[in-house]
C-alpha cells in the first residue's frame, strides 16, 4: 500500500477590514528549500549549469544584438532623411575631404524614391580593392561596413575539412565579406532575379556569365555599377577588341602560382582557403607537376624559381610510402617532359633517381607490381586492406618507365611494365575487350570479375593501349588489336543515348546489368578517340567521339555554375524531364581536366572553333566560381548553387599540371606548339616524344 500523501505545510490567507492580504510566504520558502535539498546531487548539479550557460549565452548575445538595432536604426533613419530629399551619408561613412578622395558614386533609385541619389562615400582604406569590389553593383546603396568584433566563440562555416584552420571567415580578404546585398525595399524585387552573390561575396550579375575575365591591367580593378535601364547594358559591355586567350589563361596559371608560392611552397598541394598546405607523398607535388605548364606558357622567371628548388631543396631520399601510379604520372612524367622541353640535364638526374627508387614495386610473384612503394627504404606493399592493385593504375605507367629506358639505355624499366601488359592481353575474364577493375599481386588473375567502367580504376588502361602504340612508333601489334577489341565493347555494352534529348553516353555494366552512370574522368574518351583518328583508326571512332564531347559540354552547360559534377546519371525514357540527374553526393567539381583535355584534340583534329568556345566558356567559369582572391583556386562542393558552391579548400596539381596546360594548348592556333605527331601526352598531360619507327 501507498502511505498517505505528506503535507508539509498548510497555507491560510488572512485578511483584515481594510483588505490587506497576508500569506505564509516564509513557509513557502521553506517548503521550496526542502524540495531543492531532496533533489540528487547529479540534479542540483544539472540545473546549476544549464542556468549558468544561459546567463553566459545572454551576456555574449547581447552586444551583437544591440549592435544589430543600433545598425538598423541609423539604416531606417538615413532612408528617411533621402525619402525627404537631403543627401545623408550613409550611417558610418566618413566625410569626403576632396574631389579626389576616394569617392563612390551608388546611384539609389526606385519607384517611390524619386530621382537618382548619389551619395558621395568614402571608402575606408582598411577594406582594400577587394572589399571595394564587393562593395558595387547595380541599386544598391553602398554602406559602410560596421566594425567587425572578434567573438570570444567564432561559429566557423564551409564544410569540415575547411575548420581545421580556423574560422573560415578570416582566412582570405574576399571571405571575410558576410555575403550580404542591401536592396532598396521597394526594388527588391525587381532586382531580385538579376543579382546573386558568390561564395566569395563579390557580387555576380546573373547576365555577364559568358563575360571574359578582365585583363592583367583591370583584374584588380571594381566593376562599374550596370546602368538601371537594361537596354544600355550592351553598349556598355562591348569589349574594346578580341580577348587574348592564351594571356588570361596565363593569368590563371599565374594566380594559382601566387597562393602556391604564398603558402604552400615545396609542399605537395594548396589549401588556398585557409592559406596552408596538404602533404601526400612530401615531394613538391604541384611545383614538378607545374613545371612543363610554365615551360609552354614561357613563364621564365616561375619556372627559373622552380627549377632552382627542384635542384637545391627535392630529395627522394625519405621514408615515406609513395603510390607507384601517381609518383610514376605526375613526378616521374614531370621530370621526363621538363627534361625534353628545356634540356636540362638536372631533370633526367632526378628522374633516374626516382625510377630506381620505385622498382621494388615490381618484386611481386605475379609481376604485377605493387601499389605502394617505401622509396627510402626500398621496399613495397599492397594497400593494408587488400592484396589487389588498380587495373589502371598498373597497366598507366608505361609511357613513363618505357622512356626512361629510352633516355638511359638501361632495358629494365620497360622490360617490367611491357611484361604486364603482355600478362594483361592474355588473361581470361574480358568482356569483348572490356577489363574487370582489379588485378590480383598475387595470382596475376582478374579479381571482382563482372563489372565495366570506362570510369574511376579503369579509364587510362584504355588510354594508355593506344598511346603505347603511338610512342613505340606503331610497330607493336598487341597493344593496338587490344584498343580496337575494346572501343568495339564499349559501343556494343556500355553506350546509350539519353530519352529526352538523345545525348550519347558511356554507362556502367555490373554483372549484365546496366547502369545509367557516367564519371566525369570518361570525358578523356572523346579525345582518345580523336587521337586514334589523327593516327588512321576508323572513321567511325570519330563519330562516336563528337557525340561524346557534346554530352561532355552538356554535363557543364546543364550546371548552374557551369561546371560539371564529378559524377553523372542519365534519364533513359522520354517522359523524363531532364537529360542529366546529379545526387547530392556527386555535385562536386575537382578542377578536373578530361573534358578540355578532349576539347584539346577534338580541336586540333577537326579545326572547329566551337571547341575553342566550349573550353573558354569552362574557364570562365573556373574563374567566377573556384577562384579565390588571395593566390589559388579551389575545388567546389556544389556546381547546382551558383549563391555558395562551397569551397572544398584544395587545388589539386592536376590543375596546373593539365587543366591549365590543355587550355593553353587548346586556344594556341600554333599546331607545331607540341604537335600530335611528335608528341604522346602522359594521363597527366606530360609531353614525352614519340618514338622513330625502325626500318622495315
Amino acid at each position: 500500500m501507498y502511505p498517505p500523501s505528506r503535507k508539509d505545510f498548510i497555507s491560510l490567507t488572512l485578511s483584515d477590514p481594510h483588505s490587506n492580504a497576508y500569506n505564509n510566504g516564509k513557509h513557502r520558502r521553506q517548503s521550496c528549500w526542502r524540495k531543492w535539498k531532496q533533489l540528487s546531487r547529479l540534479q542540483r548539479s544539472l540545473i546549476l549549469f544549464l542556468l549558468a550557460l544561459l546567463l553566459i549565452f545572454g551576456l555574449l548575445s547581447y552586444p551583437s544584438i544591440a549592435e544589430q538595432w543600433r545598425g538598423i536604426s541609423d539604416r531606417e533613419e538615413w532612408l528617411e532623411l533621402n525619402d525627404r530629399g537631403l543627401n545623408a551619408a550613409p550611417p558610418g561613412a566618413k566625410p569626403e575631404l576632396g574631389p579626389d578622395a576616394g569617392k563612390t558614386p551608388a546611384p539609389v533609385a526606385g519607384p517611390h524614391l524619386g530621382p537618382a541619389v548619389v551619395p558621395d562615400v568614402a571608402v575606408p582604406d582598411a577594406l582594400g580593392p577587394d572589399a571595394v569590389e564587393e562593395l558595387k553593383g547595380p541599386n544598391i546603396p553602398i554602406l559602410a561596413k560596421p566594425p567587425i568584433k572578434k567573438k570570444p566563440f567564432p561559429s566557423k562555416r564551409g564544410p569540415p575539412s575547411l575548420q581545421k584552420g580556423g574560422n573560415v571567415s578570416d582566412t582570405a580578404g574576399g571571405e571575410r565579406q558576410e555575403q550580404e546585398v542591401v536592396h532598396d525595399e521597394e526594388g527588391e524585387e525587381e532586382d531580385k532575379e538579376k543579382k546573386i552573390v558568390s561564395w566569395r561575396g563579390a557580387m555576380i550579375e546573373a547576365d555577364q556569365a559568358t563575360e571574359p575575365p578582365p585583363s592583367t591591367n583591370e583584374k584588380e580593378a571594381a566593376a562599374p555599377p550596370a546602368p538601371a535601364n537594361p537596354a544600355d547594358t550592351v553598349s556598355q559591355t562591348v569589349s574594346p577588341g578580341p580577348v587574348d586567350r592564351l594571356e588570361v589563361v596565363r593569368d590563371t596559371f599565374r594566380h594559382a602560382w601566387k597562393g602556391y608560392k604564398d603558402y604552400a611552397w615545396g609542399h605537395d598541394e594548396l589549401k588556398p582557403i585557409s592559406k596552408s598546405f596538404g602533404e601526400w607523398f612530401g615531394l613538391g607535388l604541384t611545383l614538378i607537376d607545374s613545371l612543363d605548364t610554365m615551360w609552354i606558357m614561357g613563364l621564365k622567371e616561375e619556372f627559373a624559381e622552380a627549377k632552382d628548388w627542384v635542384e637545391k631543396e627535392l630529395t627522394f631520399q625519405k621514408n615515406v610510402d609513395v603510390n607507384l601510379f601517381e609518383t610514376t604520372i605526375r613526378i616521374l612524367g614531370g621530370l621526363l617532359s621538363t627534361y625534353h622541353l628545356s634540356g636540362d640535364q638536372l631533370f633526367l638526374d632526378k628522374a633516374k633517381d626516382l625510377g630506381s627508387r620505385l622498382m621494388p614495386a615490381f618484386k611481386t610473384p605475379s609481376k604485377i607490381p605493387f601499389s605502394d612503394v617505401n622509396i627510402g627504404k626500398g621496399t613495397a606493399h599492397p594497400p593494408r586492406w587488400t592484396s589487389d592493385s588498380t587495373l589502371a593504375e598498373v597497366t598507366s605507367i608505361q609511357l613513363e618507365f618505357r622512356e626512361l629506358s629510352h633516355l638511359t639505355q638501361e632495358p629494365l624499366y620497360q622490360e617490367v611494365v611491357n611484361e604486364v601488359m603482355k600478362l594483361v592481353h592474355k588473361l581470361p575474364g574480358k568482356h569483348d575487350g572490356l577489363v574487370p577493375m582489379f588485378i590480383n599481386t598475387n595470382s596475376g588473375q582478374f579479381s571482382h570479375k563482372g563489372v565495366f567502367t570506362l570510369g574511376a580504376r579503369a579509364d587510362s588502361y584504355y588510354e594508355y593501349l593506344l598511346k603505347q602504340w603511338i610512342q613505340g612508333g606503331k610497330t607493336e601489334d598487341d597493344l593496338l588489336e587490344d584498343y580496337l577489341q575494346a572501343i568495339e565493347g564499349v559501343k556494343k555494352h556500355l553506350v546509350r543515348q539519353t530519352g529526352p534529348g538523345r545525348l550519347t553516353f558511356v554507362g556502367e555494366l555490373s554483372h549484365n546489368r546496366f547502369n545509367a552512370k557516367m564519371d566525369h574522368l570518361v570525358c578523356f574518351l572523346p579525345g582518345t578517340l580523336a587521337l586514334g583518328a589523327h593516327n588512321g583508326l576508323p572513321g567511325d571512332h570519330m563519330d562516336l567521339a563528337v557525340q561524346l564531347m557534346e554530352t561532355c559540354h552538356q554535363m557543364y552547360k546543364q550546371m548552374e555554375t557551369g561546371l560539371s559534377p564529378e559524377i553523372a546519371h542519365f534519364s533513359l525514357q522520354a517522359s523524363d524531364g531532364h537529360d542529366i540527374i546529379v545526387k547530392p553526393a556527386d555535385r562536386h567539381n575537382l578542377l578536373r581536366p578530361e573534358t578540355v583535355e578532349s576539347l584539346f584534340y577534338m580541336y586540333r583534329y577537326t579545326k572547329d572553333t566551337k571547341y575553342q568556345d566550349w573550353g573558354w566558356e569552362i574557364l570562365q567559369s573556373f574563374n567566377k566560381y573556384t577562384k579565390v582572391p588571395d593566390g589559388g583556386y579551389t575545388s567546389i562542393n556544389n556546381v547546382r548553387d551558383p549563391v555558395n558552391p562551397g569551397p572544398r579548400d584544395k587545388m589539386e596539381s592536376f590543375f596546373l599540371g593539365e587543366t591549365l596546360k590543355y587550355l593553353y594548348l587548346l586556344f594556341s592556333d600554333d599546331l607545331e606548339l607540341l604537335s600530335l605527331d611528335k608528341y604522346v601526352f602522359n594521363t597527366e598531360a606530360h609531353p614525352l616524344p614519340i618514338w622513330p619507327s625502325p626500318p622495315k
